[in-house]
């Protein structure tokens, strides 16, 4: 097989970074899989993720928010009802979701032999 150049190298690497850049961290996916699930208040998704805390969660829909990936809306009542969904944007990572999910029960049933 021949070796890729740098070139190839790099622009096979930059769009892989740049979806990292959105979707990395411990909670952005869990948060997206939460709410595509039906929680859609605040504390609903926070219930629904283990261990995530207030700030954590806070932080992390303001990002998801940035990236058109979940939409805030507000509603003016007494108390204040804050409600997040999906965008369809954010369906276009379905497919990665799927097979990230089926890759990692596969490496879960090598490691863990389950």
């Amino acid at each position: 097989m021949k070796k890729a150049d740098h070139t190839e190298c790099l622009s096979a690497m930059l769009p892989v970074r740049d979806a990292l850049d959105v979707i990395s961290g411990k909670w952005k996916l869990m948060i997206l899989i939460s709410i595509s699930s039906g929680n859609h208040r605040f504390r609903e998704i926070e219930r629904s993720i283990p261990k995530i805390n207030s700030k954590v969660l806070a932080k992390e829909l303001k990002d998801l928010e940035e990236h058109t990936l979940i939409k805030r809306t507000v509603y003016d009542e007494s108390p204040v009802i804050v409600e997040y969904i999906t965008t369809p944007y954010a369906a276009s990572l379905g497919k990665v979701i799927k097979e990230l999910r089926d890759w990692g029960v596969n490496h879960r049933k090598k490691i863990i032999g389950k």
